[in-house]
């Protein structure tokens, strides 16, 4: 069997050289802030001034379901709570907020319906994270 021949002498050795020059190219340039040494983007690092805050479970949860409430509460139907990417316990919120805000738009005009929404979902929210993530498994 014949083994595989560069295209051209040296071949081998330039690919090689080619890809071992632009390898480390890309491992010496990544985390340089201008500076010579680097140090603003390591302390930086070592900080998290530079890191994304993590959004707080009740913040999540309120978001999802004053999303959802307003979808069902224009429908009219209930979904899958799966299907909506809610847990067992975001769903029961949605539904009491749903229930609370239909009586609330029938009487006082959607504008309320939406002021109540947000105050309730954030309750709910709220009270279902209010010692951490609920343990009763996943979908709580």
């Amino acid at each position: 069997m014949k083994s595989a021949e560069a295209p051209w002498p040296g071949a081998a050795l330039g690919w090689g050289l080619g890809l071992a020059l632009l390898t480390g190219g890309l491992i010496t340039g990544c985390g340089q802030d201008g500076s010579k040494d680097g140090a603003g983007t390591r302390d930086a690092a070592r900080t998290g001034a530079d890191s994304p805050s993590a959004t707080p479970p009740e913040d999540l949860c309120t978001r999802i379901v004053t999303y959802w409430s307003r979808e069902v509460l224009g429908e009219a139907t209930y979904g899958d709570y799966q299907s909506m990417g809610l847990s067992n316990g975001q769903y029961e919120i949605l539904m009491k907020v749903v229930e609370a805000a239909r009586a609330e738009k029938k009487s006082k005009g959607t504008p309320a319906a939406d002021r109540l929404i947000d105050r309730e979902a954030r309750a709910g929210c709220e009270d279902l994270y209010r010692d951490g993530t609920p343990s009763g498994g996943p979908w709580q």
